[in-house]
């Protein structure tokens, strides 16, 4: 049985006998827990639940089932849900550890934006990772957007440099930067991404800026710990979430939520070109249930 179809089984269990007791709660805990809520964030939320039958006398599972779900999605309301597109340009920072679809995360979201009649220039940043630029290349050319690159080894800060240039030349609405996924070590990461900032600073003081990690949702409570790095480095806005389909353990969205108050922009549930997706978070809820 998967991880969802256990906490769909402790439903049933207390629809059919109308027992909300300790024995309910432990395994709905249990379940969400499995489903990388995350210990703490699956605690405080049975606590929660427990409290709201209490109060309001709720009696049967299916009382207790609309509880939850507006439990959890109050969790899930957290910052904004939309990317700030508001100046021209606008410079997106994108960044994620090596082999969570980082470049292919990109390529999409440059081809959503180019649906909504955004002009789109890419930023190969990530000079350090053998043919990820001719990578972003491809997407680009899927995409039908502009990409700015240079050889492998180059300053990912003079890439950025020459397409904030080119952004600013060419009425470019959005800037999205690929960037290293691995680097030698923590410290080298943070002066990288420390120095890409800089450089938005210098060039483009007035733009909108997002800073969006791409996340695995099958790695769970392993994608929760490199969020909480990343947010320490980079101030995150936004998660893209990929590989969240029917196997993943979307719990994570919940931990993600609540441990860092950073919002869940973007699902990706596909490989195709239209498989990213704005985050609902009540669609979301609905579906987990």
């Amino acid at each position: 049985m998967g991880i969802f179809g256990k906490i769909k089984q402790a439903w049933f269990n207390a629809v059919v006998w109308e027992m909300l007791d300790d024995d309910f709660f432990d395994q709905l805990e249990e379940s969400l827990i499995l489903a990388d809520m995350g210990v703490n964030v699956a605690t405080d939320t049975v606590r929660e639940l427990r409290q709201v039958v209490q109060k309001q006398h709720l009696q049967s599972g299916e009382e207790a089932k609309a509880a939850l779900r507006e439990i959890i999605s109050r969790k899930l309301m957290v910052g904004a849900g939309e990317l700030d597109l508001s100046t021209k340009p606008s410079v997106a920072l994108v960044i994620g550890v090596n082999g969570v679809g980082k470049t292919t995360s990109i390529g999409k979201l440059a081809h959503r934006l180019k649906g909504e009649g955004k002009k789109v220039l890419l930023c190969a940043g990530d000079t350090f990772r053998a043919a990820a630029a001719d990578q972003l290349e491809i997407w680009a050319g899927r995409a039908g957007v502009d990409i700015v690159r240079q050889n492998e080894g180059a300053d990912p800060g003079a890439v950025l440099f020459d397409a904030l240039q080119a952004a600013r030349a060419r009425g470019t609405d959005v800037v999205l930067c690929d960037t290293a996924g691995r680097l030698h070590n923590k410290q080298n990461l943070m002066n990288e991404l420390a120095k890409l900032r800089k450089i938005i600073d210098r060039e483009s003081p007035d733009s909108a800026r997002e800073t969006l990690l791409v996340l695995d949702a099958t790695t769970g409570q392993n994608g929760l710990i490199q969020a909480k790095q990343f947010n320490e480095i980079a101030g995150l806005t936004g998660i893209i979430l990929t590989k969240l389909d029917g196997t993943a353990k979307g719990g994570i969205v919940v931990a993600i939520a609540q441990e860092l108050k950073v919002p869940v922009k973007f699902v990706g549930v596909g490989e195709g070109m239209e498989d990213l997706r704005p985050f609902d978070p009540e669609e979301f809820v609905s579906e987990l249930f």
